[in-house]
């Protein structure tokens, strides 16, 4: 699972009105080589709650982004800075592990890189 898709995921257990961001457990991590593109970059930044990406970043083992969302004028002339998002982005998949509700705790498993987000009957 790509930190991509990390940022788009919150829990919908039902009463959960804190299901973003979900923590991350790690078991292991692999780094997959993604073609960057620079447009796609740029354009995704501005979705990105920053916040909850660097810090799932940091759990994965990746220290290179800064905590504070940069401006988004660095992303016209910053190549290392695109590289390193690129990089946390795209290119480091969460292979197994754990998705954690921060309301309730329930954990939701990352199988081969799929995260299981199915609700057990009384969650719904």
């Amino acid at each position: 699972m790509r930190l991509l898709t990390h940022n788009m995921l919150s829990s919908n257990i039902k009463g959960v009105t804190k299901g973003f961001p979900l923590k991350i457990e790690v078991e292991k991590v692999v780094e997959k080589q993604v073609e960057i593109n620079h447009d796609f970059l740029r354009n995704i930044f501005p979705k990105i709650d920053w916040e909850a990406f660097s810090d799932a970043a940091r759990t994965m083992g990746y220290v290179e982004l800064p905590e504070q969302a940069p401006d988004p004028s660095v992303l016209e002339s910053d190549l290392d800075f695109l590289t390193k998002f690129h990089h946390a982005l795209l290119e480091l998949h969460l292979e197994e592990g754990a998705l954690v509700c921060p309301e309730t705790g329930r954990k939701f498993p990352v199988n081969k890189g799929i995260p299981n987000m199915l609700l057990h009957e009384d969650e719904v």
